[in-house]
């Protein structure tokens, strides 16, 4: 029998092979363990993916049941809502502002609309749209530009408001009954007397001439008295005069500086605001700022009288009266400012009360007029007093009614 031998090449082919087939082994085997890995994963992220879906689920039910009960809301608010889209258009708009306009507002131009419907009222951010007194507060809805209107009926809030201000002033005119009785009284029968006087026979010329004059002093006090109640009673309104505030000044000035003179009082105007422009009611500026002069000029009298304020003046050599106007933090600063005695604690509380005083003299309307003024041009009056170094009066008028321009 003959032996069978193999080429040395046939080994060689067979260890190859060998060798891939190990390899290939190997290979499959990594890649049977790769895909269970990966069915692994599969399943993993298959959980993950339901139990996020799950979540989005939820949250979109939450979200949706939010819109809903927000529609609701809107749909229910007594106020109107109005959302506009950044060309200014009416994208949205709840019932209210629906019923407010009377009319389907959406696709409507806002600026159109509200040209052709609103009139601006006194009061900032109010408008008149027909009989209803309408509150429009706007805000920024997102960064494209849109914007959203809150609108707010406050018809009955603005009825409320003229009721409460006529009782206060009938209230008010109540109070002053009886001490305008009074005022009325002595001045009326101080005049009388003076009047029977100059019918007396054989009454020389000069005490005729005395006696008319006192007369007449008397009578014009009865006049200016009238006139305050009457001012009082029918409250003042901005009028649309634009005047230079040096010219206000002067004006007071010139009212006032004879009546200086007459007592001895020195008087002078400090400061400077000739650039400034006071848009308002000319006439009832200078007489708010001739109250406040003639009260400090009743500060600075001689010691032992007694100013409307209850204030003992100092002496005459050396009171002083300034009258100041500037610009500060963007408004104007008006300023009278005396050296008489200064005013008690416990009065300042009551200086702006209508008909308080503690002269018989005064009427105790002066400073309440002149509050009354200076807040119907939008602005406010404040007093700082200490006793026995005197007293000044600051009257602040907002920036929009006190332009610096150049004249």
């Amino acid at each position: 029998m003959k032996q069978v031998v193999q080429a040395p090449g046939h080994e060689l082919k067979a260890q190859e092979l060998q060798r891939a087939f190990d390899a290939f082994n190997q290979v499959s085997l990594a890649l049977t363990q790769s895909y269970q890995g990966l069915q692994g994963r599969v399943e993993s992220l298959t959980v993950e993916l339901a139990v996020a879906n799950g979540e989005l689920r939820r949250q979109y039910e939450e979200k949706e049941a939010l819109s809903e009960r927000l529609s609701l809301l809107l749909k229910a608010l007594p106020a109107g809502v109005v959302v506009l889209d950044s060309a200014a258009r009416v994208s949205e708009a709840n019932p209210a502002a629906s019923e407010m306009f009377a009319q389907v507002m959406i696709g409507e131009s806002w600026p159109a609309l509200a040209q052709a419907r609103l009139v601006a009222a006194e009061a900032p951010d109010e408008w008149q749209l027909g009989a209803r007194r309408l509150a429009i507060a706007e805000s920024p809805l997102d960064s494209a530009g849109g914007r959203i209107l809150l609108i707010h009926d406050v018809t009955a809030a603005q009825a409320l408001k003229t009721e409460l201000e006529r009782n206060q002033r009938l209230v008010a005119m109540g109070e002053m009954a009886a001490s305008l009785a009074h005022q009325l009284r002595t001045p009326l029968a101080t005049a009388l007397l003076y009047s029977a006087n100059l019918a007396q026979p054989g009454l020389a010329e000069t005490a005729r001439l005395r006696f008319a004059d006192k007369a007449s002093a008397q009578l014009k006090r009865l006049e200016r008295l009238i006139q305050e109640v009457l001012l009082f009673a029918r409250g003042e309104s901005i009028g649309r005069d634009s005047t230079p505030a040096r010219q206000l000044l002067a004006e007071a000035a010139q009212t006032v500086e004879p009546l200086f003179l007459a007592k001895g009082i020195a008087f002078r105007i400090v400061g400077g605001s000739a650039e400034t422009v006071v848009t308002g009611s000319r006439k009832a500026l200078v007489g708010a700022l001739v109250n406040l002069l003639e009260n400090a000029l009743q500060a600075c009298l001689t010691a032992g009288e007694v100013s409307e304020l209850g204030a003992v003046t100092a002496a005459t050599e050396r009171a002083e009266v300034t009258l100041g106007a500037e610009l500060r933090a963007g408004q104007l600063r008006i300023a009278v400012r005396d050296t008489g005695a200064g005013i008690a604690p416990e009065i300042q509380a009551r200086v702006f009360e209508p008909f308080f005083t503690t002269s018989g003299q005064g009427t105790g309307l002066g400073l309440a007029i002149a509050l009354g003024v200076v807040r119907a041009h939008g602005g406010a009056m404040t007093v700082h007093s200490v006793p026995g170094e005197g007293s000044e009066f600051v009257i602040m008028l907002p920036v929009a009614l006190a332009i610096e321009q150049a004249l």
